[in-house]
């Protein structure tokens, strides 16, 4: 049986798993809940959750005050995934925080705080417009949303392949020649019209024990 290591909130949790479901064959192991052996993963998937620690920050002139509910732990755990899952080339999705992991770990930046992309209704509803790269794989015309963080800079090896239509703002990336690595700023996890993405992930599951 293949396995997906994650960190998933208690909140996200069944959100997520409508669509565990549709691969039984695939075991998702949860870091928050019980001990992951990341050599054992075919796959990396972050999730949403709070801002990102100050001290992993790779930028200047942080306003600590504008880091919401950091979860140092959780932090340490996600950003050694990554390493690892980047390590060995496997597919690695990540969502809404954890694109912005992935951007850090690369040696982007994060705008702090931004307007606009966390209003009532926006974290349900898929309201937003996108628009997108010639060459973007995944695309939803709307999509929900739910920060009020965000790309400044890419970090290495980071392509953007979909903006907000309106200001402009990152929603979705993908890791240049690297096997399967995407990430998005909105939350997938949330409607079934985004089980195409869902799907492309566990199908390119890196088989190698």
């Amino acid at each position: 049986m293949s396995q997906v290591a994650s960190w998933i909130r208690e909140c996200d949790a069944e959100h997520f798993a409508v669509f565990f479901r549709r691969f039984p064959q695939v075991e998702v192991r949860n870091a928050r809940t019980e001990p992951v052996d990341l050599e054992l993963a075919n796959a990396l998937l972050i999730t949403g959750g709070p801002d990102i620690s100050a001290g992993r920050l790779r930028q200047d002139g942080v306003d600590l005050s504008l880091i919401h509910d950091a979860e140092p732990a959780r932090d340490a755990w996600e950003f050694a995934a990554l390493e690892s899952a980047l390590g060995r080339g496997l597919p690695v999705l990540c969502i809404c925080k954890g694109l912005q992991v992935l951007n850090v770990a690369l040696g982007g930046t994060l705008l702090l705080d931004i307007p606009g992309h966390n209003l009532p209704g926006m974290k349900l509803n898929n309201v937003q417009p996108v628009r997108y790269a010639a060459g973007a794989r995944h695309r939803f015309e709307t999509v929900n949303s739910s920060h009020h963080q965000a790309i400044a800079t890419l970090g290495d090896g980071l392509e953007a392949e979909g903006w907000h239509a309106g200001d402009g703002i990152v929603e979705q990336v993908r890791i240049r020649d690297y096997p399967w690595g995407v990430g998005v700023q909105y939350h997938p996890e949330r409607d079934m019209i985004y089980a195409p993405l869902f799907d492309d992930f566990f199908i390119n599951l890196k088989n190698e024990h």
